[in-house]
This record gives structure tokens, sequence and C-alpha cells, in this order.
């Protein structure tokens, strides 16, 4: 995490010490004003909004030592959108208060805010209505878990009538848990939250919660290009009725860690390339798709099917050719939790 910490007096320079000693493994800048500066603290730089604009695209985390006051007139040119603004902390410089002023759910704000008051032994000023009410936060629960939320309209809507009466769940894995205030377990409504690696609206207004936990296995001849793979992938991915945003990872056997056309497709996609040796996909368990000519290339029977399975826990998806470019998928077992 990129935390930037901002005090402005004496005090709050002590206050906003305390606060840097519970992120020893995160990177942190801290400044104060120029007359207050010490070892720790660089200085608040003039003019100041381009200073506080590229820390504002910087951090994960803004947290103000201060008077709410300041830490709304500083960020305020440059709130964008929830889905991206930092999380951003206010703390009164005697650390009796942490209050969350933005990002409380998506930015994990009122999270760090809660972990920052327990460790100051100061109140939490949480106020956003779900969390005071006590019923699900949609976003919150999303970010914390690294699902990907499908349209953050919907998303609103959900937390909008969460309030109000309880929201039907459709879920495609195991719960653990007891369900959290405001859900139900169904497969039908009005508005609804579906979770769920498929492309399913289950609800006449469905938002989509979608784990990363699918892994695309690719074989491909040596030269493929970057478009042959794309439109495998896609191809597949749209056959099989499967998201593409829950795509954690693309797997292959190390003979194509420099297949050009392969590192361009996942460089362009944001997908992580995961390379494995002829020897680990061997020890991979199950029945494959074998292939004499992979077999006497590679020194394995199956390249896209074994490599997906690795990491993974069920193939959903076997060995399918498009053009050049062989593509499988496995998915990762999920329990879903909540609390």
């Amino acid at each position: 995490m990129k935390i930037g910490l901002f005090a402005y007096t004496r005090q709050a320079c002590r206050t906003a010490r305390a606060v840097m000693l519970l992120f020893p493994r995160e990177e942190i800048r801290a400044y104060t004003m120029e007359r207050f500066e010490e070892k720790g603290f660089a200085h608040i730089c003039r003019p100041t909004a381009p200073f506080y604009g590229e820390l504002f695209s910087w951090a994960d985390a803004l947290v103000f030592v201060s008077a709410c006051g300041i830490a709304v007139r500083e960020i305020a040119p440059h709130v964008r959108e929830k889905q991206s603004d930092p999380a951003v902390i206010c703390i009164d410089e005697q650390g009796h208060f942490v209050i969350p002023l933005l990002s409380g759910h998506i930015g994990a704000g009122n999270e760090l805010a809660l972990r920052i008051a327990d460790a100051l032994h100061a109140s939490p000023v949480i106020t956003t209505a779900t969390d005071i009410n006590k019923r699900f936060s949609v976003d919150a629960w999303a970010a914390r878990n690294n699902f990907v939320i499908d349209d953050l309209q919907q998303a609103k809507a959900v937390s909008a009538a969460i309030l109000e009466r309880d929201i039907p769940l459709s879920c495609d894995f195991g719960i653990a848990t007891e369900l959290p205030g405001g859900l139900v377990s169904a497969d039908s409504g009005e508005l609804g939250i579906c979770i769920s690696y498929r492309k399913k609206a289950p609800f006449v207004q469905t938002l989509r919660l979608i784990p990363k936990i699918l892994h695309i296995g690719i074989g491909c001849r040596k030269g493929s290009s970057d478009v042959a793979i794309r439109e495998a992938v896609n191809t597949v991915i749209d056959q099989e009725g499967l998201d593409k945003r829950a795509v954690r990872c693309v797997a292959s056997i190390d003979l194509k860690a420099e297949e050009e056309g392969l590192l361009k497709y996942c460089e362009e996609n944001g997908l992580m390339p995961v390379f494995y040796s002829s020897a680990e996909l061997l020890e991979v368990p199950g029945s494959f798709t074998p292939s004499s000519f992979v077999q006497s290339v590679t020194g394995v029977d199956n390249v896209c099917e074994r490599a997906a399975l690795l990491g993974a826990d069920e193939l959903i998806v076997r060995k399918t050719a498009v053009s050049a470019v062989t593509v499988a998928v496995a998915v990762e077992k999920l329990e879903v939790r909540f609390g």
C-alpha cells in the first residue's frame, strides 16, 4: 500500500508518527509545513494544487492529521470517481477521532480508519449508511475480497435498496458463513446480486460480482501473433459463457516464455503469464487430450489443459483449437465467506 501522510502542527507530527508505526512495510510519504520539518517528513510544496494532485494519483490512501476542512479543500480539485480515488482519512491532531472522508468502501477507507482508530485508542467516525445500519456493503465486500464489480450503477442501486429491504443473492459457490444483514438466498427477483465467473443474470436487475479464479491454458505454434491468441481466447470465453474479467492468469509451457505474441497478449490485457516446465506439467494428475505431435515437440502430451489445471482445481473447458492456438480453462476452488 502507498500512503500519503500530512501533518500541519507539531502535535500533528507526533500523531502522524504513531500512524507511521502501524505500517512498517508500506511505502509512506510523510509531509508537514516547512517550519515544522523534521526527520522523516518532507515539506509541503507550493503551489499546493499540483503537489496534492500528484499524491492523489500516486497513493492508495491519503491520511490528513488535521481539521476535516483542510483535507476537503486540498483533495476537492482532484476527486474523480469512487473506483479510482484513493481512500482519504482525517485524524484530529490529538488522535481522538479517525474519520474516513472518501472511498470508504471500494478504497477500503472504512477498514483503514478502524485499524488506525484501534491502534490509537481513538473513536472511528463511520458515516456510510450500510455500515451504521449494519447492512451488507456490497462494494466494500467486493473490494476486500478482490471481486470485480460488474456495474457500479447497479452497485449503487443495491446499496440504496438494501437499506429498505433484503436483497436476493445467487451464488455459484458454497457459502461458509451466515449471510450478512440485508441478504437472502434466492435465484429470482427484481434486483439482486449474483456471484459467478459466468455471464448470467438471474434477476431483472443483476449486480454481478466476479471472482478472479479462472486459469487460461494456452498452447500455440511458434510465432503465433497476439491477434491469433486473442481471437482464440475470446472464442472460447464467448462459447462457454465465461466472463473475461474472471481470468486470473494465462499459463503455458516454459518453451513459450519468449513467445512475443503470447507476452504481448498478456501485457495488453493486464494478465499475468505463468510458465511451467514439461516435468511440472507431467506431474499434473488427471486425464488429458493427448497429442503425439505436442509430445514430440515439448515432451508432454498436452500443454494447454495441464497448464490451466496446474495451480487450479477443476478443468472446466478442455482443449479447444482455434487456428494455430489451443485453449483450455480451469477454475480455482472458491468458498464464499461474509464477515
